[in-house]
C-alpha cells in the first residue's frame, strides 16, 4: 500500500513523500481500515513543523500524517466482530500520539475510533467528521441544550465555524455569526440569523443589536486572544466562551473584571483530549445531525495521494472556503 509519510519535520515540500509500505495487521481490539479520504486540518501542518505537545524531538522513525479520514473496515482483530467488516467509518485522533495516521490507504486503530457513518452521508463527509465536526459538537453542545439560546460563532465560514452555525440553529438556538465578507453569503445558506463582519469598529454593538440588545449566551470562539474583550462586552452572566483557537494572539490579556462579574466559563477545547464521556456525548449529536440531514460540508478541493504537498500548502495558505481532502483510494462501489 502507499502512503505519504516525513521523517523529519519541515516544508511540505522538503519531507512530505510517497512510500510503499507494508499493510497494517489490526491488533486485538482494533479494525483495519482501507482509507478513501483523508482530510488536512491546520494542527496537521503545524505537527508536520514542529511535533506535538508532550512528544521531544522526532519521536518514530517516521510520521504518516492525518488525524481525520473515512473509508471501509476490511479486518478486524481479536474481540472486534466480524459484521464490523464492510462498514463505511470515519475517523477521529488517527494520528495523535501515534505514528501512522489516515494519509495512508490503510490505517489500523482502536475500533471505537472508527465510528459507522450513516448511509446517506457521503464519505468526503465523513473525513471532515473528526477535528472540525468534533470540535464544533463539542463547542455548541458540550455543557448542554442551547434550545432557546443565542449563539455567537466568531468565524462562522471556517470549517469549524460553518458546522457550528449547522450545529446550533439544529439544536433551536438563534445564531450571529462573524467573518469575512465574502464568506457571508456561504454562513447565511448555513443557517446564521445574522451575519456580521469581523471587522467592524462597532461589532460588539452590532452584535447586542442583532440580539435585541441582549447578551449572548455562548460564543464559539475561533480567535480567542484578538476576540475576547469583545467576547467579554457581549457575553450574558453565567455564559460560556468555548475557544477552539487563538493563532493571532497566543498570549492574550484578559479582561478579567468582566468575566469576574458575568461569572463566565472560559472553556478551551482541544478536542484530541476529550473525555470518554464528552466524546461519546459529541459522536451521538454528531449522528443525530447527520441522520436528521442538519449538516451540509463545504470541500474546497479534494487532492490525489501525490498532491500531498500541495494539499498542506492549501490548508498553510488559510483563508479557505472548505475542508481540504487527500484522495488515497476510488470511491467503493455501493
Amino acid at each position: 500500500m502507499k502512503a505519504i509519510t516525513y521523517r523529519a519535520f519541515g516544508t511540505a515540500s522538503e519531507v512530505l513523500q510517497i512510500e510503499d509500505m507494508a499493510s497494517p495487521v489490526p491488533q486485538p481490539g482494533e479494525v483495519l481500515v482501507d482509507v478513501v479520504y483523508s482530510g488536512v486540518n491546520p494542527s496537521d501542518v503545524k505537527t508536520r513543523t514542529r511535533g506535538q505537545p508532550g512528544l521531544q524531538g522526532f519521536p518514530w522513525d517516521f510520521i504518516i500524517p492525518h488525524s481525520d479520514g473515512s473509508g471501509v473496515i476490511s479486518a478486524v482483530g481479536e474481540g472486534v466482530p466480524d459484521s464490523r467488516i464492510g462498514e463505511r467509518v470515519w475517523i477521529w485522533n488517527g494520528q495523535f500520539r501515534r505514528h501512522w495516521g489516515t494519509a495512508a490507504q490503510q490505517v489500523a486503530l482502536p475500533s471505537e475510533q472508527a465510528v459507522l457513518l450513516p448511509d446517506a452521508v457521503s464519505l468526503e463527509a465523513g473525513a471532515v467528521l473528526g477535528i472540525p465536526g468534533l470540535t464544533a459538537g463539542f463547542a455548541v453542545f458540550g455543557r448542554g441544550d442551547v434550545t432557546g439560546k443565542t449563539v455567537l460563532v466568531q468565524g462562522g465560514a471556517g470549517t469549524v465555524g460553518i458546522l457550528a452555525v449547522q450545529l446550533a440553529k439544529w439544536g433551536g438556538a438563534r445564531v450571529i455569526a462573524t467573518c469575512g465578507a465574502t464568506g457571508s453569503d456561504r454562513v447565511l445558506t448555513a443557517g446564521a440569523d445574522v451575519v456580521l463582519d469581523y471587522r467592524a469598529a462597532d461589532l460588539a454593538a452590532q452584535i447586542l443589536a442583532a440580539n435585541m440588545g441582549k447578551p449572548v449566551d455562548l460564543i464559539v470562539e475561533v480567535e480567542f486572544g484578538s476576540n475576547i474583550a469583545t467576547d467579554a462586552e457581549v457575553i450574558a452572566e453565567n455564559g460560556r466562551i468555548a475557544a477552539y483557537g487563538s493563532a493571532r494572539e497566543m498570549s492574550p490579556s484578559l479582561p478579567f473584571l468582566p468575566l469576574l462579574f458575568k461569572a463566565v466559563t472560559v472553556d478551551i477545547i482541544l478536542v484530541y483530549l476529550l473525555t470518554q464521556a464528552q466524546r461519546e456525548a459529541t459522536i451521538a449529536q454528531l449522528q443525530a445531525a447527520l441522520a436528521a440531514g442538519a449538516l451540509q460540508f463545504d470541500i474546497q478541493k479534494v487532492y490525489s495521494i501525490s498532491e500531498a504537498c500541495a494539499a498542506h500548502e492549501a490548508v498553510e495558505a488559510g483563508a479557505r472556503q472548505g475542508a481540504v481532502l487527500l484522495q488515497l483510494a476510488p470511491e467503493p462501489s455501493r
